[in-house]
């Protein structure tokens, strides 16, 4: 299944029915009067998360949701049947915008969750409504509602505890590979990964989710590379770890370069908690480890863990630390538990 976080709907709510105008005519009843029914209400377009989803491809193949029109008024006093309802099923964390893709009109994280798009139209009165004292016999009825029509944008920022920044080849789909079963593609080249990954690490006897999006490089933010349109995904972890390829010739550069591109893109993914991981140590010397690990500590300000996703060689401890600070961006309520009388 290709993956797609961005896509283009056009919605269209039903229109009321038509009120009926209509008059009793009985044998052998003298005195009829009015008996024109309302119209049926146009049927809405609602928004549903349901769980087995993560892209919304289906989009790509059925861009037009229109709910049907209610039923015009009929005479005895009978209502117009209501149009039926059109439903958007998408995966959690998709948010709803506006045609001007920036107006968020819903954000749904959570499985089961609806939200109302396009309400229907109301049906229109039959002359059955209109009667009064004075006015026995009333020949007006009401047309129905028109329903509301609008464009909106899907767009999916997955739901993840900790996602992986770095340059290309820096190591984040064998990264995840070795600490999840998720199987991302890991190759030799740059631009391997050319859609998020997402993969359940266990640690501890405990699990978080991990996101691991295609990599940056210098310019991602002005639209070189795959540019920046994957890091949405990263915009609702609660800290990301950053991996430095340790075989680079200037580890400082590297980091800078994706420090940049985390800030051109948004200044709350870059202040977000981070660690910093030197990955492909197994292919240094004791020499080469620490003077890399020295220059890195010195550019970041930060402590720096020396890891191999290849050997397994110090996977523990950033898993752990990132478990810590996952923990940390908790509130303090899910820490605390179910209150209890």
């Amino acid at each position: 299944m290709k993956f797609l976080d961005l896509a283009k709907v056009y919605i269209r709510s039903g229109g009321g029915g038509s009120g009926c105008v209509s008059f009793r005519r009985e044998k052998f009843i003298e005195y009829g009067g009015p008996d024109g029914g309302d119209g049926g209400k146009g049927g809405d377009v609602w928004a549903e998360v349901v769980d087995g989803l993560n892209t919304l491809i289906d989009f790509r193949y059925q861009q037009h949701f229109f709910a049907n029109s209610g039923q015009g008024g009929m005479g005895r006093g009978r209502t117009g049947k209501d149009g039926e309802s059109d439903t958007l099923r998408v995966p959690v964390g998709t948010q709803i915008l506006d045609e001007d893709q920036e107006t968020v009109i819903a954000d749904l994280t959570e499985g089961g969750q609806r939200v109302l798009l396009a309400k229907g139209g109301n049906g229109g009165w039959g002359n059955l409504q209109f009667k009064s004292s004075t006015n026995q016999a009333p020949r007006r009825a009401n047309s129905g509602q028109e329903g509301v029509e609008r464009t909106i944008w899907l767009r999916l920022k997955l739901i993840a505890a900790a996602g992986l920044a770095g340059l290309p080849n820096a190591g984040k789909s064998t990264f995840l590979a070795a600490t999840s079963n998720a199987r991302p593609k890991i190759a030799d080249y740059p631009f391997t990964t050319l859609h998020p990954n997402l993969g359940v690490v266990g640690i501890d006897a405990r699990e978080f989710v991990m996101a691991d999006i295609p990599g940056l490089i210098e310019g991602a933010s002005e639209g070189r590379g795959l540019g920046d349109q994957f890091l949405g995904h990263v915009e609702r972890c609660a800290v990301l770890l950053q991996l430095v390829d340790g075989t680079s010739e200037d580890v400082a550069e590297d980091w800078r370069i994706i420090d940049h591109e985390l800030d051109a893109y948004s200044h709350d993914v870059a202040i977000k908690p981070r660690i910093i991981a030197l990955n492909k140590i197994d292919a240094l010397d004791d020499e080469e480890r620490a003077e890399k690990k020295a220059a890195l500590e010195q550019v970041c300000g930060r402590q720096v863990y020396m890891i191999s996703a290849v050997s397994g060689e110090g996977m523990q401890e950033v898993l752990r630390a990132l478990l810590a600070r996952i923990d940390r961006a908790k509130p303090k309520a899910e820490e605390d538990g179910p209150w209890q009388p």
